[in-house]
């Protein structure tokens, strides 16, 4: 506080920069689905969206060139060496939705110390079989099929992403870089993954997912040692677009607490 003329200022801290909160997204979606929460988020945190899985991009399709598979592990040293090199302040506040949840996952047990607090938003990888409309989908150039699997109230679908999905699967390279990164992370598994945790995780599951088995998720959560549930009804398998304003409440809560 500083007193000039009688008058005593107060000056709230103001520099310096916010937690980093990185976001993985999931295979039917990409780093921009998280415009109905980083808005939000960034009023708290810096928040991070790696475009770790860019199906188009030059990275990839040199993995694919080369006949290697990309697999959830290929993805963790992506995601290892993007934080390494440019944002460079652990611990992390993470977050993953659908396949990104098994990224984090995997990332949150292999480099405990970099990871403050975890969030996992409808993560695939914790039922005996996953559904995958979203192959089909693109299979069949159906960009309403894909954006479909992921909500439960197709309403909450913005038109925009419907657009912006036409626009992609024109591309018969951002086609085959999905479909190879579905084939290589399909069968990846996280639940014992999960019981090696050691970092407070908040974990989202929709009640109406059609993709993954809500039952066997909410089992799965239950492993995880400092784990926190939260189920949602009438909500499918992308619980930060359908449900945001209270999904964008409690990730906050959960990481300021």
């Amino acid at each position: 506080m500083l007193n000039v003329l009688g008058r005593v200022l107060k000056f709230e801290p103001r520099y310096g920069r916010k937690p980093p909160f990185v976001l993985v997204n999931g295979l039917a979606e990409q780093g921009e689905t998280w415009f109905r929460n980083v808005p939000v988020w960034s009023k708290h945190f810096e928040c991070f969206a790696p475009d770790i899985l860019n199906y188009d991009g030059d990275a990839l399709h040199e993995r694919i060139d080369s006949r290697e598979k990309v697999s959830i592990d290929y993805i963790v040293n992506e995601l290892h060496l993007y934080l390494h090199r440019f944002v460079q302040r652990p611990p992390y506040f993470l977050g993953g939705s659908s396949t990104g949840g098994k990224v984090v996952t995997e990332f949150a047990a292999r480099y405990p110390a970099l990871v403050k607090k975890l969030v996992l938003f409808g993560p695939s990888g914790v039922s005996d079989v996953e559904r995958l409309p979203v192959v089909h989908g693109v299979r069949r150039h159906d960009v309403t099929a894909l954006v479909d699997s992921v909500f439960h109230d197709k309403r909450k679908a913005d038109p925009r992403l419907l657009g912006y999905y036409k626009e992609k699967m024109a591309s018969r390279r951002w086609r085959t870089g999905l479909i190879k990164t579905i084939r290589g992370t399909l069968d990846h598994s996280i639940r014992d993954v999960l019981t090696g945790l050691t970092m407070p995780t908040l974990m989202f599951v929709g009640m109406n997912d059609s993709i993954v088995d809500a039952r066997q998720a909410i089992e799965a959560a239950k492993r995880i040692p400092q784990g926190k549930l939260v189920t949602l009804e009438n909500c499918g398998h992308a619980p930060h677009l359908e449900h945001t304003r209270y999904v964008n409440k409690l990730v906050i809560e959960f990481l300021k607490k």
